[in-house]
């Protein structure tokens, strides 16, 4: 028997950070089940733990490096 694991869906706006409700950029699939989700903040925070607990991770924080696409960019000045 094969087991295939289907890939985690992308992090939208309307997931949010288990501890403190801010959008999450990570996704913590545990090796009992279930999982959790993180602002970049609180992953790394919780970094070295989380790694002890996980079975998969998805890690968006790159969303957030200025030199995304989608990072806010400030409006320009004279």
């Amino acid at each position: 028997m094969t087991t295939t694991v289907a890939p985690s869906a992308p992090l939208t706006a309307v997931d949010r950070c288990d501890r403190c409700g801010a959008q999450a950029y990570l996704r913590v699939e545990l090796q009992s089940g279930g999982e959790l989700l993180f602002c970049a903040h609180h992953a790394r925070e919780h970094g070295d733990k989380l790694k002890e607990i996980a079975s998969n991770v998805v890690d968006e924080t790159h969303k957030l490096t200025s030199d995304s696409p989608m990072a806010a960019k400030a409006p320009e000045t004279e």
